[in-house]
């Protein structure tokens, strides 16, 4: 309950950062993993963890030898999600840094990057820095997935965003709807 309210808390104050009234459900965060493969070690990164539904989730599908890096603007979140998942090294520092990161921890490439961020209430030159970082990072063959809700799919900015997702990956895929969160949504997997 006191995750919802610091989610809450943060929306008021901040609604374009944080992008939703609620906490993504555990049902679209089984969605958003459903991809990953527990059983080879990797290299994972989430942006913008929030307070966590989808950190949790890839807790659960890590291999004890992956390194999983999360990286939250928020301070607060940050603050927050760091004792809560102990196989999860939580940054706080803009998405746009994640090849910053990636090599701090002797990496060039993740293997998979995993998007909780609001796109449509970022500036289009945000959107496009942390994308070309996105795809910077990303090795060959890996995945980047991100979710968008139904009701706001088919609005200008959500098409403009899945049009550029397509000029830029050669394979971007759509999931099932996912009734169960609030609001209803659907994951892009894009594979580079």
């Amino acid at each position: 309950m006191r995750e919802h309210a610091r989610f809450i808390g943060s929306f008021l104050r901040h609604p374009q950062a944080v992008g939703a009234i609620a906490p993504s459900s555990r049902h679209l965060a089984r969605e958003m993993v459903g991809h990953l493969d527990a059983s080879v070690p990797a290299t994972i990164v989430e942006l913008g963890p929030g307070t966590g539904s989808f950190t949790r989730a890839i807790e659960e599908k890590l291999h004890r030898d992956s390194l999983f890096l999360a990286l939250e603007l928020n301070e607060s979140f940050a603050a927050n999600l760091a004792p809560r998942f102990p196989r999860a090294t939580i940054i706080h520092d803009s998405a746009e840094h994640i090849g910053k990161h990636l090599r701090a921890h002797d990496r060039e490439h993740a293997d998979a990057i995993l998007c909780g961020l609001p796109w449509a209430g970022f500036p289009v030159d945000l959107q496009n820095r942390i994308m070309t970082s996105v795809i910077d990072a990303l090795r060959p063959g890996g995945v980047f997935t991100t979710f968008a809700y139904i009701h706001a799919a088919w609005l200008p900015p959500a098409r403009k965003f899945r049009r550029w997702l397509e000029s830029h990956f050669p394979s971007v895929t759509t999931s099932r709807i996912v009734w169960r969160n609030l609001p209803p949504a659907f994951v892009y997997r894009c594979t580079k």
